[in-house]
C-alpha cells in the first residue's frame, strides 16, 4: 500500500510540473504612435491601439498598450512583451503608426525617428524597429500562434518640399516568407497607402482598416482567414466610395485554422462524440459529432483542384487503409469513394479511390472523412474546410507557379502583338499584372475581366487577351500581383527575332 501511495504522488507531482505546458494563454502588445516629433503626427494612431485592445481583451487576451513610444520605450515594450509569452502561447501584436519600407525591409518608426533625408536610408533602420525581428523574436519565446497587424501603411513621412526624400517607401513590403505558426496582414497593399478617414467629415474615432479589422474580429465561429478576407473586402468598398484604392493584404503560414472568438467552440464543445465505426460503409449519422482535434498526427489532408466540370478533391492519407468514407456538412450519411483497379503493395488489397468529384457549384462547407486503417479500425471523422474561391486561387496560383514560362507569349505579322491568355486563363488568382516593355521595371496594367466562380477559366468573347508593341521590342518584363497580396518575381520574355 506503501508503494502505491508513493507511486500515485510520484505520478500527481509528475502532472503537476507539466501542467504550464499546456497552460496556453493569449497575450497581446499593442502600440500607438500619433506624437511625432520630426514627421508628420498622426491623429487616429492612438485611438486604434486602443480600440483593438478592449477588442482583444474581449476576446480573452492579457493585454499591454503603449502610446507614442520612443526608440527606447518601444524596445522596452517589446522586451516585456517577450517576458510574458511562454510555449505553445498565442501572441498578438499590433501596431498603428508609420512605417517605412526599405529595400524589401519593413520599420516601424517610433516617435523621435529622426527626419531623414536622401541618402541617409542607414539612419532611418538604425532608429527603427525591424518588423522581421518581432517575428524572430515571437518565434524564440515559442508562441505557436503569432498574429501580426499592421495598420502603418501611410505616405512617406520623409516627404518634405525642397527636399529629395529618403529612398524608400511609404507602402509596406509583403511577407511572403513568414514561419510556420504566423499569421500577418496589413491595412493595405503593395505600393498603396491606408486611409485615416473617409473624408473630413468622418468623425470615426479609428482609420477605416481598424475600425473594419475590429468588427470582423469579433464575429463568433470566424477563423483568422475569414476576418482577414472580410475586413479587406469592406475596407477595399469603403475606400472605392472615395475614389481611393486601399485593398488589406493578408500573409497566412498557418497549421491549423485559428478562432480567436471562443463562441464556436464552445458549442462545439456541446456535441456528443459519435460511437467509433468499424466498416468504411457507415451508417446515417443523425447526431452531429465534435470534430476531432486538427494537429492529429494520421489527419488527412486535401487539395482542390478545379476544371470544366467541377470540382477533384484529391486526399492524402499517411497511414495504409482499406476504405475511405466522406460526407459534406454536419448531417446525412458518409459515401465511399470506391476502390481502384489496383493493389496497394502496403496492404495487398485494392486501393481505395483517394479522390471525390464536387459540382462546379458547390458552397462552402466542411467535409468530413473518415477512413479505415490496416488493422481494420475507423480513424476520424476528420474535418476538412472547403472554402471555394478560396481554393479556386490556391489551386490557379499554383498552376501559375508551375508554369511561369507561359504568361507571355508573342505573335502578329504587320502588328506585332504580345499575347497574356495564359493569365488571362488564371486571372482568378491575379490581383493585378503589369508589364515593362523593353523594361525590366513593369509598369503597364494589363486589362482582366472580373473572376467567374461559376466558369473561372472561360474568356469572355469580350476581353482582350493582347496588346500592340513596337516592332523593335526585344524584351517584355512581367510581375504578378497575387490576391493574397504577395509579389511574384519579375520574369522577363525575349521576343526571338522581330517580326
Amino acid at each position: 500500500m506503501r508503494r502505491l501511495l508513493i507511486l500515485l504522488a510520484a505520478m500527481v507531482a509528475a502532472a503537476l510540473s507539466a501542467a504550464p505546458a499546456f497552460a496556453a494563454k493569449r497575450v497581446a502588445l499593442v502600440i500607438g504612435n500619433n506624437d511625432y516629433r520630426n514627421v508628420p503626427k498622426l491623429q487616429k494612431a492612438v485611438n486604434d491601439a486602443r480600440s483593438i485592445g478592449d477588442a482583444l481583451k474581449s476576446l480573452g487576451f492579457s493585454v499591454m498598450v503603449a502610446e507614442n513610444q520612443t526608440r527606447q520605450a518601444f524596445s522596452q515594450s517589446l522586451l516585456a512583451f517577450d517576458s510574458t509569452i511562454e510555449k505553445g502561447d498565442t501572441a498578438f501584436f499590433f501596431f498603428a503608426g508609420h512605417g517605412f519600407e526599405i529595400a524589401g525591409q519593413n520599420f516601424l518608426l517610433p516617435t523621435d525617428v529622426p527626419a531623414a533625408t536622401e541618402g541617409q536610408e542607414e539612419l532611418v533602420r538604425d532608429s527603427a524597429i525591424l518588423a522581421d525581428r518581432i517575428v524572430t523574436r515571437l518565434q524564440m519565446r515559442g508562441a505557436r500562434t503569432s498574429i501580426l497587424v499592421f495598420d502603418a501603411c501611410r505616405n512617406n513621412p520623409f516627404e518634405r518640399a525642397g527636399t529629395r526624400a529618403v529612398a524608400g517607401s511609404g507602402g509596406l513590403a509583403p511577407m511572403t516568407t513568414l514561419p510556420e505558426g504566423v499569421f500577418s496582414i496589413f491595412s493595405a497593399g503593395p505600393r498603396q497607402t491606408a486611409l485615416d478617414r473617409l473624408s473630413n467629415n468622418d468623425t470615426d474615432p479609428n482609420s477605416v482598416f481598424t475600425r473594419a479589422f475590429i468588427k470582423e474580429l469579433q464575429e463568433p465561429s470566424l477563423n483568422l482567414v475569414q476576418v482577414a478576407q472580410r475586413t479587406r473586402r469592406t475596407v477595399s468598398e469603403m475606400a472605392e466610395t472615395v475614389k481611393h484604392r486601399q485593398v488589406p493584404v493578408y500573409f497566412d503560414q498557418m497549421v491549423d485554422d485559428v478562432f480567436l472568438n471562443g463562441v464556436a467552440l464552445k458549442q462545439a464543445d456541446a456535441r456528443p462524440a459519435e460511437p467509433l465505426q468499424q466498416v468504411a460503409a457507415l451508417p446515417p449519422v443523425n447526431v452531429p459529432q465534435l470534430p476531432p482535434a486538427n494537429d492529429a498526427v494520421n489527419a488527412p489532408i486535401a487539395s482542390f483542384s478545379r476544371h470544366n466540370g467541377g470540382w477533384t478533391v484529391m486526399f492524402s492519407i499517411a497511414d495504409p487503409t482499406l476504405g475511405i468514407s466522406w460526407r459534406m456538412g454536419e448531417g446525412g450519411n458518409f459515401r465511399e469513394t470506391g476502390f481502384m483497379d489496383t493493389l496497394d503493395p502496403r496492404t495487398r488489397k485494392r486501393m481505395p479511390n483517394p479522390a471525390i468529384q464536387l459540382d462546379a457549384d458547390a458552397a462552402a462547407t466542411t467535409i468530413y472523412l473518415r477512413y479505415v486503417d490496416a488493422n481494420g479500425e475507423m480513424q476520424g471523422p476528420f474535418p476538412i474546410r472547403f472554402d471555394p474561391e478560396a481554393a479556386l486561387v490556391r489551386d490557379q496560383r499554383k498552376i501559375l507557379d508551375m508554369t511561369a514560362g507561359s504568361w507571355l507569349a508573342f505573335g502578329g505579322y504587320n502588328t506585332p502583338l504580345m499575347y497574356y491568355t495564359h493569365l488571362m486563363s488564371y486571372r482568378c488568382a491575379i490581383r493585378e499584372a503589369r508589364v515593362g516593355i523593353d523594361s525590366a521595371v513593369p509598369d503597364k496594367l494589363l486589362k482582366f475581366p472580373p473572376c467567374d466562380l461559376r466558369d473561372p477559366i472561360a474568356t469572355p468573347s469580350d476581353a482582350e487577351t493582347y496588346i500592340k508593341i513596337p516592332a523593335s521590342t526585344k524584351f517584355v518584363s512581367v510581375e504578378l500581383t497575387f490576391r493574397d497580396g504577395s509579389i511574384s518575381e519579375t520574369k522577363s520574355f525575349r521576343r526571338s527575332g522581330n517580326r
